[in-house]
């Protein structure tokens, strides 16, 4: 779920929100969350793939294609989209954070992929070469964006004419609660108020129409959105408290007003709310997910 990527904390809530310390406060956050991120890969491709490969098709990523990933995050999707460019294709993946890069850089050259380039930047501020991309991608990093039409407007930019962006967030909190339950429990934990509209947060396009009129905002045309059922499977709620403990920085930002004992009184709390989500098979949170499209003219 890494471009701008989620810090949830006071400041989003608060009338001072500042962009500049939103930003320095992410890249900090996937920093530190970078090697937990990567080693929780195969749950996140497990959980992520399908939603991914609806992505890839509806971005008309194919052999040859000019790839750009924004908030590519430790490389998953990036993997996937360089296998169905092939040889002749390229990808260069962004983010936010240049530690996390290094990690989706070292996926690609144990997987033999020669195609994979990486650049760490801003996803506000991608300073690519205009119309050089026949396709562009972000896994769960949209919504994480301050900025979001000035974000997309960048892509929009990068892409050749008839070039197609394709791009995934959540839906609305009562579709995925594996992730909303903890949110609104450290939110009341922590007296949080939630984020005001259009602030950055998992949940902020996820809302009937949004993601749609936002690709339609940033002159997309062409554009659809498909909903993805995104069940996050593990053996039991004690370890999706885990993942979420160690590769979620987004809570522990939301978290940070608290003390040790508060922090800790938060996360049994959650550990008890998620276990509602455990039967003979293990854990199965449920999760909805978005995958949004569009043509740049």
């Amino acid at each position: 779920m890494p471009a701008s990527r989620g810090v949830r904390g006071r400041q989003l809530s608060a009338p001072s929100f500042d962009p500049r310390h939103y930003k320095e406060k992410t890249r900090e956050q996937w920093q530190t969350a970078a090697e937990a991120w990567h080693r929780w890969g195969p749950t996140l491709e497990q959980w992520l793939g399908e939603a991914t490969e609806e992505m890839l098709v509806l971005a008309r990523v194919e052999p040859g294609s000019r790839v750009l990933d924004v908030a590519a995050g430790t490389g998953g999707q990036t993997l996937a989209a360089a296998r169905r460019a092939g040889p002749s294709g390229r990808v260069v993946a962004t983010d936010i954070s240049p530690r996390i890069l290094e990690f989706a850089a070292a996926e690609a050259r144990a997987a033999g992929l020669t195609n994979v380039d990486t650049h760490a930047v801003d996803g506000e501020e991608l300073a690519v070469e205009p119309e050089s991309f026949d396709a562009a991608i972000c896994r769960l990093g949209l919504m994480y964006f301050p900025n979001r039409a000035g974000a997309l407007a960048g892509v929009r930019d990068a892409l050749k004419p008839g070039g197609r962006f394709a791009g995934i967030v959540f839906s609305t909190p009562d579709r995925s609660p594996f992730f909303s339950l903890p949110v609104s429990i450290i939110q009341r934990r922590a007296e949080l108020p939630p984020p005001a509209p259009g602030l950055p947060g998992p949940f902020s396009v996820g809302g009937e129409g949004v993601l749609g009129n936002e690709l339609a905002g940033a002159g997309f045309v062409d554009v659809e959105v498909r909903r993805v059922e995104a069940p996050v499977r593990l053996a039991s709620a004690a370890e999706c408290v885990r993942f979420e403990q160690e590769s979620f920085g987004a809570l522990h930002q939301m978290l940070a007003g608290l003390d040790d004992d508060g922090r800790a009184a938060a996360w049994a709390e959650i550990a008890e709310t998620l276990a509602q989500f455990e039967g003979a098979d293990g854990f199965t949170g449920p999760c909805e997910l978005l995958v949004g499209a569009g043509t740049r003219p």
